[in-house]
């Protein structure tokens, strides 16, 4: 018996290889396409679709957002005619309080875990339910039916979900800067204050949290701070000290142990207010990191690096690399003295705006008086703005460095070393939501985002170099996620539908590929911050004489999302 055994693993490691062969090769070498869309006007959800999963053995994906439904798509099996055709077979409804940010199967189980602005952590199993059928031909379920748990451990916002190896183990991030271990095997009452202590509580609003199967006792989460934290909570049985240079922490079930930062913020940053929207740890390797800055780019880390400066490598790349100008600044003008308390400076901010409200009212004084005279033309302020931008990147070289930055985030983080990145992704504009980023492939060759444009970008891993931008919502796209088997990616974001990409036969219809250069260019006008003299005060004034009056009605209901 010993030979067939020894015989029967090679030719299943073959097998898989050759499968994620072919499953890598389909990303690398075809172009995507849209292949489906699930959802319409009088089908699917009726809000934001924040909330995107695949099952594990990839038969379903799960869908949720402003709606507070759950939804689940399967594919049909009795239409020929799509090469995607899933469809929507069951309904749930979740009894949140607020828009649901992240719904996730729970593995080797029928359960599924969500987290919403209401604060609360509930989790469903809609197999011991009996549900109602719908018109349009799905099973729904009602809040009391399919609701087997709901955990009020969390103090803010509760925005993410990372599954472990385990129907009844999971992590949340919520804004109240908490991450928690729940074990749906152990009871207790939220309302008794009986919650297990939390396994991270930082000082800011956390966002994000990320972990990887190959190596579960290690996460990062990341938030309101400019940097990412990876956090190990192996305390027993192994040489802490030897392996990260530094002894675990007895006084917290985890120890922060490396923290992920740059040597300088974006572009179109501004101090104090840097904030990471997402990260995700490869599962092919579990070593590296992904971290997605607002008003700035993607950065790719290895948990592996020593900590100190490192040489991101000069790689191949379509994306416009960021502006090298220097132009000499007062010292004075640019820099803030040290002596000047926080709450000085808050104050020097009243005070600006109170003198821009009397610009603004001095403007309209003096266009009563001339409003005869000829309009200036809309855009005539447009010969300053290469200086004033100029001037904008200057002041953030200066201010962003990395000692800037170090007293910034946790204090009790503070001496932890720091990893720096070997690579970062730029092009999309990640101003106006909180977006997710994502690896893509069967050995995470892809790095893959939304933008505020409504386009989502696909970059190659290794090289940097930029392989897609494919056209994914009407707004704005938040959620990219690849199907664990199958050449298939969902994508969502504003609109109230689900889009599904797959390599296309021929040329793809919705790839944008060919316009990249402008794309980038309007991505990078559309996160530049706002000046606040009165040059561009003038300019916003003249936008608003010239647009017509609009009563509060006339504006499409807004999307509240995350």
């Amino acid at each position: 018996m010993q030979p067939a055994i020894s015989s029967t693993q090679p030719s299943y490691a073959c097998s898989r290889r050759r499968k994620e062969d072919q499953l890598a090769t389909s990303y690398s070498k075809g172009r995507l396409d849209r292949v489906n869309v699930l959802g319409s006007d009088t089908t699917g959800h009726k809000g934001c679709v924040n909330a995107l999963s695949w099952s594990q053995d990839g038969d379903v994906l799960i869908s949720s957002g402003d709606d507070t439904t759950i939804r689940l798509w399967r594919m049909s099996s009795g239409n020929t005619e799509e090469d995607y055709p899933f469809m929507c077979d069951t309904i749930i409804n979740t009894g949140h309080r607020g828009n649901v940010f992240n719904a996730q199967m729970l593995p080797y189980s029928s359960r599924i875990a969500t987290v919403a602005g209401d604060s609360q952590v509930r989790v469903f199993d809609h197999t011991r339910a009996a549900g109602s059928s719908t018109s349009t031909g799905e099973t729904e379920y009602g809040i009391r039916e399919a609701t087997i748990r709901v955990l009020r451990c969390h103090d803010g916002r509760t925005k993410r979900i990372v599954t472990e190896d385990s129907p009844d183990l999971f992590l949340t991030v919520a804004e109240d800067g908490s991450v928690r271990q729940h074990d749906l095997r152990v009871f207790h009452s939220c309302r008794a204050e009986s919650c297990p202590a939390p396994l991270v509580q930082v000082n800011h609003e956390l966002s994000t949290v990320a972990l990887s199967p190959l190596t579960p006792y290690q996460f990062v989460v990341a938030g309101n701070s400019p940097y990412g934290y990876l956090f190990d909570r192996r305390h027993a049985g192994r040489r802490f000290r030897e392996e990260w240079g530094q002894p675990p922490n007895d006084d917290e079930v985890t120890t922060c142990v490396r923290r992920f930062g740059r040597r300088a913020r974006g572009q179109h940053e501004r101090k104090g207010n840097e904030h990471i929207t997402g990260s995700r740890m490869a599962s092919s390797n579990g070593h590296e990191v992904l971290l997605s800055y607002s008003a700035d780019g993607i950065y790719l880390y290895s948990t592996r690096d020593d900590p100190g400066p490192t040489s991101m490598a000069s790689r191949e790349s379509s994306l416009i690399s960021r502006n090298k100008k220097t132009k000499k600044l007062s010292r004075e003008s640019s820099t803030t003295p040290p002596h000047v308390s926080h709450a000085e400076l808050t104050v020097a901010q009243s005070n600006r705006d109170a003198l821009m409200e009397e610009d603004i009212e001095r403007i309209f004084a003096e266009d009563s008086v001339s409003s005869g005279e000829e309009r200036r033309p809309l855009l005539e302020d447009d010969a300053m703005d290469e200086d004033d931008d100029a001037c904008l990147a200057d002041e953030e070289d200066e201010e962003g460095s990395e000692d800037d930055e170090d007293g910034q985030g946790d204090t009790r983080c503070e001496g932890v070393p720091i990893i720096m990145p070997r690579s970062r992704f730029e092009g999309i504009c990640n101003v106006e939501t909180v977006k997710d980023v994502n690896f893509l492939g069967p050995r995470d060759d892809f790095v893959v985002s939304g933008s505020d444009d409504g386009h989502w970008f696909m970059w190659e891993k290794d090289t940097g170099r930029l392989h897609d931008i494919l056209e994914g919502d009407g707004a704005v796209v938040n959620v990219i996620e690849g199907h664990p088997h199958l050449p298939l990616v969902a994508v969502s974001g504003i609109d109230t539908t689900v889009k599904l990409f797959s390599p296309s036969r021929g040329s793809s219809r919705f790839s944008r590929l060919n316009k990249a250069h402008d794309i980038i260019k309007r991505n990078s006008e559309a996160a530049r911050p706002r000046r606040n003299d009165l040059s561009s005060l003038l300019l916003y004034y003249r936008l608003a004489r010239i647009l017509p009056e609009t009563t509060d009605e006339g504006y499409p209901d807004e999307c509240n999302h995350q």
